[in-house]
C-alpha cells in the first residue's frame, strides 16, 4: 500500500505490477519509469522491473487498513492484462468484496477483457469500474464499460491527446481529465478539455479536472506544479455519487 498523491484517490494497491503498451496513452508510461527506478533501488517487489508480475502475497493487504479509503487498484499495472489469469482476478475481487468499508477504483485500457470477465461474474458493490479514453480512436472502450453492471462507471481521459468530439455519456457516472507529465509529455489543448466538460455538464456527469501537466493551457512547457489545475480560473474536481446516493 502507498498513500497516493493522485487527487481522486487515497491509496494504491498493486497485487499486479508491470504491463505492456496498449495504445498511444501508454507511450510515456509513468508506471514504467517508476518501476525501473524502484528496480534500481533494489525494491524486492520490482525485481522484475516493468515485466508483468503477480503478487499473491499482497492480496490481503486491504484487510489490514483500519480507515475506510478510496483505493486505486493496480496503479502500476493493468488488472485485465491478458497475462493475468481470471483466477487471480477472482482473488482480487474476493478481497474487494470482503472489505466493503473501502471503495476500489479499477481502471483499464483493456475494456474488452474486463467485459469478458464480468460477463460471467458480478462486480462487487464497492468496485468502481473505469476505462481510459485518451483519444478519439479509444472511445470504443466506453461501449464495453457500459455493458457491465457496476456502482460507478468512470472515464479517465488522461493523458488527453486529442479532441474527443461528441461523446455518448449514457451510463457514465464520472469523467476525469488530465494532461500528460514528464520530459516527453505531449501538450493538451484547452478546447479539448472544455469540450468534454461541456458534454459532462449537459449530461449531469461529475467532471474532475486533475491537472494541466507539463504543458500549460497556453502551450508553454513548464512544471506541472506551476501549471496547476485551474480551468477557466476555477478548480473543477467533482466526485461521483454511487447508485443509491453515496459519495
Amino acid at each position: 500500500m502507498a498513500t497516493s498523491k493522485i487527487e481522486w484517490t487515497d491509496k494504491t494497491w498493486n497485487p499486479v505490477t508491470g504491463c505492456t503498451k496498449q495504445s498511444e496513452g501508454c507511450r510515456n508510461c509513468y508506471a514504467e519509469v517508476m518501476a525501473c527506478r524502484l528496480k534500481g533501488m533494489h525494491k524486492p517487489k520490482y525485481q522484475n522491473g516493468f515485466a508483468l508480475t503477480l503478487h499473491p502475497e499482497d492480496l490481503d493487504e486491504p484487510k489490514k487498513w483500519r480507515a475506510k479509503s478510496m483505493v486505486f487498484v493496480c496503479s502500476m499495472g493493468d488488472l485485465f492484462h491478458k497475462d493475468v489469469p481470471f483466477e487471480f482476478v477472482d482473488k482480487v475481487m474476493q478481497t474487494i468484496a470482503e472489505t466493503p468499508q473501502h471503495r476500489y477504483q479499477i481502471l483499464t485500457k483493456r475494456a474488452e477483457r474486463m467485459a469478458e470477465y464480468f460477463a460471467t461474474r458480478k462486480a462487487p458493490a464497492n468496485a468502481w469500474l473505469g476505462v481510459t479514453v485518451e483519444e478519439e480512436r479509444t472511445k470504443f472502450r466506453m461501449d464495453y464499460l457500459r455493458q457491465i453492471p457496476a456502482t460507478v462507471h468512470f472515464l479517465s481521459c488522461e493523458p488527453l491527446l486529442s479532441d474527443l468530439g461528441e461523446m455518448n455519456l449514457e451510463g457514465i457516472e464520472w469523467v476525469i481529465v488530465g494532461g500528460e507529465s514528464g520530459v516527453k509529455a505531449r501538450p493538451m489543448q484547452e478546447a479539448w478539455v472544455l469540450n468534454i466538460k461541456r458534454q459532462a455538464n449537459a449530461a449531469k456527469v461529475p467532471f474532475f479536472f486533475k491537472q494541466w501537466g507539463t504543458w500549460s493551457k497556453d502551450g508553454v512547457k513548464s512544471n506541472k506544479h506551476v501549471n496547476g489545475k485551474l480551468l477557466e480560473g476555477k478548480v473543477c474536481q467533482e466526485l461521483p455519487k454511487e447508485k443509491g446516493g453515496k459519495q
